[in-house]
């Protein structure tokens, strides 16, 4: 009988199992093995099951390994690993290379794991099941070659691993590898290898699940795995020896993970790591930073408090020689802001000195580094490092001060958009409005420019609906300083400068070609190239943009629209936007389209329309009559008279906003109210507006006349002195009107009269404004009342007060008078028109400096 048939008459199967053999069909083989898989998967330890060792190596043979059909592999793998569970922990198979086949046979099935979609899926499953509950692979630990089969086991399993497997696929994938390190007796480099390439990456990336089910691995085996993590360390590190490891050339990578992951494993490397900051390579120096830098700022990380001689050695590298070194150490700042508020004044101190720093990239990133805190969590950022953007505000190169600016801006407008700001907040930040402002004080056009930038995009934005931006613009002016109100209004005037420029253009676009219209085109375009950026290649711009106007009727109408001054913001923005269509691509590299684009953002009227003047009257309205709530909800107190100096400065750039008979009543309305101040102001609107409602609104100038004649008459010197203005602009029959009123001012004449003061302002301004009009009768009234009765004769009324200096309203009213009554004789001489009237153009001039001191002396008069 051959030798084959001889082992073959030795193998006894399972009840109800048939016989076995590789030159079955595999149809009939993968039938019996299935018989053969259930009737060991129901086989207990606990019997005698010597009978079927011979079974077990026959299944083992090559012709069952190396089989050429998959199902009868995957069921012989589950056979055996069933041998190895029922024979434990004495296996059947005694020879250590028949081992080796047998698990790198394992290894390759278990490749079937992949796909849970398989039909097979299962018994992959029960394979995977059996090899971990058992420890199957354990018994490899007595095999030489060993770590050569972990290793292709693990690259395996992190290989195979994906999104797709459940919990308890991947936790019985965990509990067969995690052994063979724990109960082993070494761990290799290339064993280490293939576990640690899992968290860096590009690896931790493209494989998450590799990543995760390592990053397992090395949390169960940490205590057994940490001393070779260590030597591989000391030997890359201090020794510069790596063993040919795949992972060398990522040290500090593999550092920060593994201190995410098993802190603990680090003990012992990262005091190595204070020498490699003092290391004398800058590049050494720049990476140890960087990975201390992600190490000590992450949001969990307690290293700055268990390590505290590493962190103080780090802080030492904000004043390292190397600019890249401290530009590196500046921006993880931000991190340490929102992460770590424990290190706050640590952090604060370093960026302190780095403000200042000699290079202006670490000056740059200090302002990015606060500013990007601030962002994310205000709360986390202090008023002091506020301070330091602030003071960067002010920095030489125009790159700091943009950014500066822009960020307290930035900041500025997020915090100021929540509707439940604390008081904290609210303090912390109250001073940038003022002092994004106060920089359009300095005399570079690129400050300007971005201050206006900034006023239209998070001072004011102007993509807020209507009724958001009008509060934003009046809680604005309502509480900046006197000296931001004047940067406001001097900002206003120089866009309406411009605004007036490119409309004068527009002008002579639309004129005949002629050589005297080219001519004048080009001084234009000259004019108009100086409010820009680099007026050379502005002109350049500017002239291919005429020529496209003259070309394109359409482009002249949106034009025409923006310059309008009547144009609502939507219309005005719109129209904007389809003139930017027509000048290519909307990109930093086409120098045209920017260059436009910067002149349309300083004339476009994006912040303020006829309707937002009507909202801002209303808010006027309901502060001064107190009918509204508009100060409680915007944090104000009194704002009324500075919503009207809003009002007053709006007349002048955007007067066309103000006409209509709804707009004039309102103010109208204003003018009754028992409030000095409002009427004062309210006429000085008017003033501007004036001319509108003369020809237009000829109804309106009816009803307001009389009470602009009744503060001629009976109002304050101010009252007094802006009524006559207004009535010189509103009357169409201004001699008429004034005729009235010089007759009745006339009867106030005298000291005893309450309103002699008033009386004497106004026919000094009546004087001034109408010259021609009243000459001989001003002229009588000067010499008869002003210099006989008034200048020239004292009633010795005595002093309150023997101080040499004080406040003009302190003043006796005798006082009050003669200086009214001076400054009545130089408005009267400088109202002088020809030399007929005047004695010459030299006593108007000298009448103009006196005026200009009698001004001054009721600012601070001597008593």
């Amino acid at each position: 009988m051959p030798k084959a048939a001889k082992v073959q008459a030795k193998i006894v199967y399972p009840s109800g199992v048939k016989e076995v053999s590789d030159d079955l069909s595999t149809d009939d083989l993968v039938r019996r093995l299935k018989e053969c898989a259930q009737a060991f998967q129901n086989i207990s330890q606990d019997d005698d099951n010597t009978v079927y060792i011979p079974l077990a190596l026959h299944l083992a043979t090559d012709g069952f390994l190396q089989h050429p059909s998959r199902d009868v592999r995957l069921l012989i793998a589950c056979c055996v690993a069933d041998v190895f569970r029922v024979f434990a922990p004495e296996a059947p198979y005694k020879d250590p290379s028949q081992l080796k086949t047998i698990f790198e046979f394992f290894i390759q099935q278990l490749r079937g794991l992949e796909d849970p979609k398989d039909p097979t899926f299962k018994r992959y499953f029960y394979l995977l099941e059996n090899l971990a509950w058992v420890k199957t692979f354990n018994i490899c630990i007595e095999l030489e070659e060993n770590q050569a089969i972990f290793c292709k086991l693990f690259a395996l399993m992190f290989n195979i691993v994906n999104d797709n497997h459940s919990n308890k696929v991947k936790n019985f994938m965990l509990d067969m590898m995690c052994p063979l390190i724990s109960e082993a007796d070494s761990v290799s480099q290339e064993l280490l290898d293939i576990i640690l390439i899992q968290i860096i990456e590009p690896r931790k990336s493209q494989n998450k699940n590799a990543y995760s089910l390592a990053q397992d691995i090395l949390k169960r085996t940490s205590s057994t795995i940490e001393p070779y993590i260590q030597a591989f360390f000391n030997n890359a590190l201090i020794l510069g020896k790596t063993s040919h490891s795949e992972v060398a050339h990522h040290l500090y990578s593999l550092i920060y993970e593994l201190n995410a992951i098993c802190p603990t494993m680090l003990i012992a490397v990262l005091p190595q790591l204070e020498f490699k900051l003092k290391s004398n390579e800058e590049k050494e120096r720049l990476e140890v930073t960087k990975l201390l830098a992600r190490m000590f700022s992450d949001k969990d990380s307690d290293l700055a408090a268990t390590n505290k001689p590493l962190w103080n050695c780090f802080l030492g590298r904000f004043n390292d020689i190397s600019v890249q070194v401290r530009m590196r150490c500046v921006q993880y700042s931000m991190h340490f802001l929102i992460n770590h508020p424990e290190l706050k004044q640590d952090i604060t101190e370093q960026l302190r000195q780095r403000q200042h720093d000699p290079e202006e990239h670490v000056r740059y990133e200090v302002v990015m580094a606060i500013i990007s805190a601030a962002k994310k969590e205000f709360n986390t950022v202090s008023e002091e490092l506020l301070n330091f953007v602030k003071e960067r505000t002010l920095d030489k190169k125009f790159k700091i001060r943009k950014e500066a600016l822009q960020g307290l801006a930035m900041v500025y407008k997020q915090n100021m958009s929540s509707p439940d700001l604390p008081q904290s907040t609210l303090d912390c930040i109250s001073w940038i409005k003022n002092k994004v402002l106060h920089v359009y004080y300095q005399t570079a056009l690129e400050d300007r420019l971005l201050v206006e930038k900034i006023l239209h995009t998070c001072l004011v934005p102007y993509q807020l609906p209507l009724e958001e931006r009008m509060k934003k613009l009046y809680q604005l002016f309502a509480t900046v300083d006197d000296y931001a109100v004047k940067a406001f209004k001097e900002l206003l005037k120089c866009q309406n400068i411009v605004r007036n420029q490119v409309r004068a253009l527009m002008e002579e676009i639309q004129m005949m070609k002629s050589e005297e219209r080219d001519k004048m085109l080009v001084n234009r375009i000259v004019a108009l190239s100086k409010n820009l950026l680099d007026p050379v290649k502005s002109q350049e711009f500017i002239s291919k943009f005429c020529t496209l106007l003259e070309n394109n009727q359409r482009l002249r109408e949106h034009m025409d629209v923006i310059l309008s001054g009547t144009a609502s913001c939507s219309e005005a923005e719109h129209s904007v936007k389809e003139v930017m269509k027509s000048l290519g691509f909307p990109v930093q590299t086409n120098t045209f389209y920017m260059t436009i684009k910067q002149l349309l953002e300083r004339v476009a009227p994006v912040m303020i329309d006829h309707q937002g003047v009507k909202q801002l009257i209303m808010y006027v309205q309901d502060t001064i009559l107190g009918v509204g709530n508009i100060d409680a909800q915007l944090g104000l107190v009194n704002s009324g008279h500075r919503g009207l100096q809003l009002l007053h400065t709006l007349t002048y750039v955007f007067p066309g906003a103000f006409y209509s008979d709804e707009v004039s009543n309102e103010l109208i309305n204003f003018l009754t109210i028992e409030d000095e101040v409002a009427t004062d102001i309210t006429l000085q609107i008017l003033i501007n507006i004036g001319p509108e409602i003369e020809a237009n609104h000829p109804n309106i100038a009816t009803r307001v006349l009389p009470i602009i004649q009744n503060f001629v008459e009976n109002g304050t010197v101010k009252q007094a002195k802006h009524a006559v203005a207004c009535i010189k602009v509103i009357a169409s029959n201004k001699e008429r009107v004034f005729g009235q009123i010089l007759d009745h001012l006339k009867q106030n004449l005298t000291l005893q009269s309450h309103y002699f003061r008033t009386s004497v302002v106004s026919i000094g301004h009546i004087a001034y404004h109408c010259p021609d009009l009243f000459g001989l009768q001003i002229k009588s009234i000067v010499s008869k009342v002003v210099v006989k009765e008034l200048l020239m004769v004292d009633q010795d009324i005595p002093r309150v007060t023997e101080a040499m200096w004080g406040p003009f309203d302190d003043l006796p009213e005798e006082t009050k008078v003669k200086i009214e009554g001076m400054k009545m004789m130089v408005r009267w001489l400088v109202g002088l028109k020809t030399a007929q009237q005047s004695a010459s153009s030299t006593l108007r001039l000298l009448s103009t400096v006196v005026l200009h001191q009698g001004d001054l002396m009721e600012k601070n008069f001597v008593s």
